[in-house]
């Protein structure tokens, strides 16, 4: 089937997409330097599949590091999530998230080149559709930013659009998540940020377990239903899975192809709190708080391409996410 390296293979989305490439009959080979993840995950991987991991601590601007992990293994294809990725962080130090979210590419790219790998999964975000298009958003509208990381989003795209069309033999699928949420169904793996989450559903699970005394709902005079915030939910194992498809697309395609993951489906604010509570069996505790500047009122995707290139299309309900989650809230409620 062919070894996968997997860039930032340690975090929340990169874990359960090592479980998919296991299950698919893939080697597994993990870059992390574990600045937002846990090893820990990586052995619970191990533990979920029954199959070894390969594992290198570094990061992805180390060009040495790099050079010797394709040295020391045939990659055949590249998924790469490592990042930095916090909205509000990147608004303050834009620096730090320019340089290290393009050089690692810049680095990674390189690496790949001058290995001969031509196969690339990016993992890039519905935040490239910027501010200005109707939804469901489509692959083919024009993108843009309202902070720094969803630039370097953007650029990234741009970056490797420009490889394809210099090496006709380079192959790249750029895989446009929406909302990802839920866990593993063994409760080992799922979504265990460092410090604050700047997520929604990892916020109100630690409201769930008592970590957090309550949640601050961002804004309730938007133009939707309830008045809060909609987004387009999906469930990390299916996404997890739309990487399998998109490395499988690659072999028989070439050139630069953006697909949209997601459900199709706007979920608000104020459904997905309702729904958590009904997951776990009591109210969960909220605020409703003035808006967060950037934040837009409704993002869903247009899931077509997905379905209709990768043979791809999410599963799994807004019960099922809330009730994964929960599970492996109240198994790991201090984190991995």
């Amino acid at each position: 089937m062919g070894k996968i390296l997997v860039t930032g293979g340690a975090g929340f989305i990169g874990s359960h997409t090592c479980v998919e490439f296991l299950e698919s009959g893939y080697e597994v080979v993990v870059l992390d330097n574990l600045s937002n993840s846990k090893e820990e995950s990586l052995r619970r991987v191990e533990q979920i599949t029954g199959k070894k991991v390969t594992f290198y601590k570094a990061d992805m601007r180390d060009a040495a590091a790099m050079k010797q992990i394709f040295a020391e293994n045939e990659i055949d294809a590249v998924v790469h999530f490592a990042g930095l990725k916090a909205v509000g962080e990147s608004v303050e130090k834009p620096l730090e998230y320019y340089e290290n979210n393009l050089n690692g590419t810049f680095v990674l790219l390189a690496a790949m080149r001058e290995a001969g790998c031509k196969r690339f999964v990016f993992s890039s975000s519905a935040t490239v559709y910027g501010m200005h298009n109707p939804v469901p958003y489509v692959e083919d509208m024009p993108t843009s930013a309202t902070n720094p990381y969803g630039y370097t989003k953007v650029m990234i795209e741009q970056i490797l659009h420009d490889c394809c069309n210099a090496d006709p033999e380079f192959s790249v699928v750029a895989l446009r998540y929406f909302n990802p949420i839920g866990a593993h169904k063994s409760g080992l793996i799922g979504e265990d940020p460092n410090g604050i989450p700047n997520n929604l559903l990892p916020y109100i699970g630690q409201v769930a377990v008592g970590k957090r005394e309550q949640l601050s709902v961002f804004g309730n005079d938007y133009d939707t239903p309830d008045g809060t915030g909609v987004r387009d939910y999906i469930h990390v194992v299916d996404l997890a899975k739309g990487h399998v498809c998109a490395i499988e697309y690659a072999a028989g395609h070439k050139g630069f192809m953006p697909i949209n993951l997601g459900t199709g489906n706007g979920i608000s604010v104020l459904e997905m709190v309702e729904a958590y509570s009904k997951a776990c069996g009591f109210p969960i505790k909220y605020r409703i708080a003035p808006r967060r500047a950037g934040d837009i009122a409704t993002s869903y995707a247009d899931a077509s391409r997905a379905k209709e290139l990768l043979g791809w299309e999410a599963h799994e309900t807004l019960e099922t996410m809330c009730e994964d989650s929960w599970r492996f809230m109240q198994r790991n409620p201090n984190g991995l």
